[in-house]
Parts: C-alpha cells; structure tokens; sequence
C-alpha cells in the first residue's frame, strides 16, 4: 500500500519560521528540500554513456589498483639496506624490468635491476633511484649518496584502491575523473538513476518565439533559453513546451500535458500578485500549490507545489515549480532554489556551491531582512586578493547584467550595506552558468 504524501500544509508546519508573505530564502530551501521526492528507478550504462549521470549503488573495487608493487619512474630497482650510509654506492646491473611482463630473472643480495615506469618491483627490492640521479661505471650503476631514500619512488599495491574498498559512493555525479577511475577498475558498465525528465514553458500573451513578427508591446522570450541551459548543465531529461498563451483551457492543458510527461515542471510568469493572467488560478485547481513572496531580491514571487495528471492515476505528481517572469529572477530563483531539488530529485548528493570571498570595490547598499543577489565582476585586485564590483543597474529584467557578470555576489538575509573593501560572498558562474 503507497503511503500517502503529507501535504503541503504538514511540511510547511515543520518549517520553523514559515511564513508564505515573508518567507527567507533558508526557510524555502527546506521546505523544497522536504517537498521533493527522489528518483528510484536504475539502469545500467557502458562507462562511455555515463558522464553527467547520477551513480545509484557504491562501486566496490574487486582488485587492488594497482595489483603489484611498481615502479613510479624510469631508474634502478634497489634494495634500501645495500645503500651505503653517507657514501656513493655501486650496484651490479643484473637485468631489465619492464612494464606489462614479470621479471624473469633473480636478484642478490647487493644487485640492482635497470626498470621502467609501471614495471612490477622485482621480488627483495623496495626502492627505485631515478635514472638521472645515477651514473654508469660499466657494469654497475653509482647512487650518490643522500639521492633516494628506503622506499622512494615506489607504488605499493592497493595504495590508489584495496580491494573490497568503496570506489564511489551512490549519489555522485560521474565526472570524466570517475569514468577513469572505473575503467581501472576493468568495470565496463556502471548502475545510474534514469534520467529526471523536466518540463518547462513560458506564459503570456506578450511573449513571441524567435522567428515570430514582434508586434508592439510585445517580447521575445528568452527565459525558455535560459531555462534551456540551465538544464542541459543538470544532465536532465528536457521537454520544451514553448510558449502558453494567457488562456485557462491552454494553460491547462499545459499542466496537464506537463505533469503527465515529467517528474517536475518548472514555469516562468504568471505568479505575481495582481497579475492580470490565470496562471495562478490554473495552477491552484490542479494540485495542491502554495505562492509564495520570498524575502529576496530579485526573484520575490513564487510557486511551488504538485500536480498530477488525471489520465495517469498511478503516476506520482510532478513537482511544480513556478518562477517569476523577469529574466534575471528566473536565473536567479533556479539557483537559488530549483538547481539543488532537480540534482536531489535526481538522487545526487547535493553539496552547497562553493563561494568566494572578495572585496567590494564600491559601497553596496542592502537593507537586513532580505537576501539579496547581485551580478558582479570579479578579478584580482592590485594586493593579489580578489575583488568583485557591481555591473550597474540591478534590475530583474536586465539580462544582459548576467551575461556581462562571472558571479552573484549574495548579500545574506540579516546582512545590511557594505562599505567599500568590504567582504562579500561571491557565486562563481565558472561551471554553472
């Protein structure tokens, strides 16, 4: 039997601090992180498919990695204990080892073995003297005193994985690193989560698609491009749903097209208060949706909630997340909010995203009780130490400010103005944007 679902209501009640017309930016973050479900469903791919997916069981190494002791550089396999204290030492070459074949031969007691990079250390010797550390007296190889030291330049077997030890853990997003990592693994396959699939649309009667004439009073919509890209980073499934006119019947069937589709829905416009539209109205008849006004700027309005689709009964309800309609609010409401629910709906291991200190290089107005972000440039100041400026007009539908920054600087809920020279935390657009 399902357990059901707690409503929105129940989660909000375990939200210290709720409070949907003032809502901090802390608050929402748990109420979504409570909200959103994960996925269940894994398959199994070939290493090569897999980069960007998310691992949905630990990888276990079944080998030691690597398997035997080896050389780290081209040189001479020793034994450290016929190393002559504070003194040159000659040792008689006896052979070549070399990577991929076992030695053949057998070592004495005060003999070295010539031996290349990755060649398995001949049985008895546990040190290897670079090649350009030594000289050549015939037969024998001359170590210089106080060159190498027991052990160096030695790999022991299992120091990189043991057997039996975890590789990966479940929830990791699989880096180009990890795909080499299970390949030495000799593991040709690996089991992900299936791929969230998430829809989106815009709303309003002013928006035109690229191609389309722009009539008066009437703007392209960027914020399905947007949105676009700011999936594609996240690996997921994406289903475009273009443009829903501001009529109850489209939006609708949008809704429904789109919870029937998806794992969650993502919208731009339409939640404002006093919007002249029925988005809102839409949204609230085919689920259970709260609206919120969130204490942040840009991005104060939003939706957030579930709805279902009426055809698939068995389907769980998407998770919907309804977004303002000012360009940069949608941006900055997907990272502040939705980015981190899609990777954990996902079943990633969500990490909070790095950030950076910087100074301000002018003063930055802010008042405590909001948080607020705002685009800035960022670079090394004249001390070396980094510094960040604000691009200008902060306004939400500037778009271009995003374009023109390489981070939000977050100024934080209880946080007031900042002086110039003033530490700030800064969100680096490197790798998200």
């Amino acid at each position: 039997m399902t357990t059901p679902l707690p409503s929105l209501q129940e989660i909000a009640s375990c939200v210290s601090g709720y409070d949907p017309n003032a809502l901090p930016v802390a608050q929402a973050k748990e109420f979504i992180d409570r909200l959103t479900p994960r996925v269940e469903a894994v398959e199994s791919l070939a290493i090569r498919s897999a980069l960007g997916r998310v691992l949905a069981r630990d990888i276990v190494s079944a080998i030691d990695v690597p398997a035997h002791d080896n050389s780290a550089m081209d040189g001479f396999a020793l034994a450290a204990a016929d190393l002559r204290d504070g003194a040159d030492t000659a040792l008689p070459v006896v052979g070549t080892a070399f990577a991929g074949e076992a030695f053949a031969g057998n070592v004495g007691r005060g003999e070295a073995v010539r031996i290349m990079t990755g060649a398995v250390m001949p049985a008895g010797l546990d040190t290897v003297v670079p090649q350009e550390f030594t000289r050549s007296d015939g037969n024998r190889v001359v170590i210089p005193a106080g060159v190498v030291r027991a052990g160096d330049n030695r790999r022991l077997a299992g120091e990189d994985l043991a057997r039996g030890e975890a590789a990966l853990r479940a929830g990791r997003i699989l880096s180009p690193a990890d795909l080499g990592l299970l390949a030495s693994l000799g593991q040709a396959e690996v089991p992900v989560f299936r791929r969230l699939r998430v829809a989106f649309f815009s709303t309003g009667d002013e928006l035109r698609s690229i191609g389309e004439p722009l009539d008066e009073g009437c703007v392209y919509d960027s914020n399905r491009y947007t949105l676009w890209g700011m999936l594609q980073r996240l690996g997921v499934e994406v289903i475009d749903m273009g443009v829903v006119r501001d009529d109850p019947a489209a939006l609708e069937k949008a809704f429904r097209d789109a919870a029937a589709a998806a794992d969650a829905v993502i919208t731009s416009g339409g939640v404002s208060v006093g919007e002249a539209d029925h988005t809102k109205q839409v949204m609230a008849s085919l689920g259970d949706v709260l609206f919120w006004k969130i204490a942040m700027r840009p991005g104060r309005p939003m939706a957030i909630g579930r709805i279902g689709a009426v055809d698939q009964p068995g389907k769980p309800p998407a998770i919907l997340f309804g977004l303002p309609g000012n360009p940069v609010a949608v941006m900055v409401t997907f990272y502040a909010f939705v980015r981190d629910a899609l990777l954990a709906m996902s079943g990633a291991q969500v990490a909070a995203l790095p950030m950076l200190r910087a100074a301000a290089t002018a003063p930055i107005r802010k008042k405590p009780g909001r948080t607020e972000y705002q685009r800035g440039i960022v670079s090394h100041g004249a001390d070396g130490q980094w510094q960040v400026q604000i691009t200008g007009s902060q306004g939400s539908g500037i778009l271009r400010s995003m374009s023109v920054a390489n981070g939000l600087v977050v100024l934080h809920h209880e946080q007031g103005s900042v002086d110039a020279g003033g530490l700030v935390d800064v969100l680096p657009f490197d790798g998200l944007v």
